[in-house]
């Protein structure tokens, strides 16, 4: 029952929905690591509910760094960030332990955990987790700024509305990290939160597709074979709830190119951080394969993209068993679920991926 993840830098998960706290612990960073809570409080609130294409269900999360951290900087030992869970409802779960919700983990957890898994609001599958996650990615990410690391996610694809792409990096990722909704083109945006509103007006959900850029890589990090950048960064994003898939720069449309088409040409520019040296920078003068080649970081933009289901509780009858009679049913979910996660998955993904960016970068 493994709930931790990394190798030099290790994250474990704990507590359910509806249960009193829910946290985690980070083993393996480096002591004198700033740490402001300030930056953590503003990454949950990417996170956090907003409006009516999210749910109803609003948590401040007021996290509580019980250990690992002294006078702002880690110490090097283990950090422990508490956050309480006080708006739950745990009466709209009554009935799921015998009737399970299409799509969700309601099923498949109760096999896994034998009966005894806490099926209110979703327990241990729910995206209410997802908060210390965010948490834990705030320290991440700041201790990849200091190293020139910089990651941001924006909502490509949004209940069937499509964003602008991203152009001028440096800039897109420092507007995505102020911007409360994850877009590049606010009236496309608007757009997005449009339709969403509608499919919830329906009692349906919405999905979309989600694409994430890191900039200030070194060449070489990752390993080939098992432990490849897109392996271990696949591993982490299949995580988040809803990911049903993932593709690294042109993903499948490599697939319908010819050789001459994907192949990324190299070439050297000159390197502004050291303007005398005789050689210049190696680069690309394309990124088809997402900054990397051969499962190891060539130095160019990390480019990824996450498919984002719709959320699967809906307000909308659905068929469904009771496991206790073997009876086909309808299941008209009750409770406060969000009719699209995707504008809040932002702040997961990119705190998944600053933890793998950063256990790369401190593998000896």
């Amino acid at each position: 029952m493994n709930n931790t993840f990394g190798t030099h830098v290790a994250l474990t998960l704990f507590g359910e929905s509806h249960g009193p706290e829910i946290g985690c612990v980070i083993d393996g960073l480096r002591p004198g690591l700033r740490v402001d809570e300030d930056h953590i409080a503003h990454r949950l609130v990417l996170r956090r509910p907003a409006g009516a294409i999210s749910t109803a269900r609003v948590e401040p999360d007021p996290f509580h760094i019980v250990s690992g951290v002294w006078q702002g900087r880690t110490t090097g030992t283990p950090l422990c960030i508490l956050i309480p869970n006080r708006d739950v409802k745990s009466g709209d779960y009554v009935n799921l332990k015998t009737i399970p919700r299409p799509g969700h983990a309601d099923y498949t957890g109760a096999v896994k955990y034998k009966g005894f898994a806490d099926p209110r609001g979703g327990g241990h599958f729910s995206g209410r987790l997802t908060a210390p996650l965010v948490a834990a990615g705030a320290i991440f990410l700041a201790a990849l700024a200091e190293r020139g690391v910089h990651i941001g996610t924006h909502a490509a694809r949004c209940a069937g509305i499509a964003d602008r792409p991203f152009g001028d990096l440096a800039a897109d990722l420092e507007a995505l990290d102020r911007a409360p909704f994850p877009v590049l083109d606010p009236e496309r945006g608007e757009a997005m939160r449009a339709a969403v509103l509608a499919a919830a007006a329906a009692g349906d959900s919405a999905g979309g597709v989600l694409e994430t850029a890191v900039t200030g890589l070194p060449a070489g990090l990752g390993a080939p074979w098992f432990d490849t950048v897109e392996g271990l960064l696949a591993h982490a994003l299949f995580s988040i709830p809803a990911v049903k898939g993932v593709e690294f720069g042109d993903g499948f449309a490599l697939a319908d190119m010819r050789g001459s088409e994907a192949n990324d040409c190299f070439r050297l520019e000159p390197d502004a951080a050291a303007p005398s040296a005789p050689r210049g920078r190696v680069v690309t003068e394309t990124n088809h394969n997402g900054g990397v080649n051969g499962g190891l970081t060539n130095g160019m933009p990390l480019i990824f993209r996450t498919a984002i289901k719709p959320t699967s509780s809906i307000a909308a009858p659905q068929r469904t068993l009771n496991l206790a009679t073997g009876e086909q049913t309808e299941l008209r979910i009750a409770g406060r679920h969000d009719p699209c996660i995707v504008p809040r998955a932002r702040a997961v993904q990119d705190a998944v991926t600053a933890h793998v960016v950063l256990d790369l970068l401190e593998t000896p």
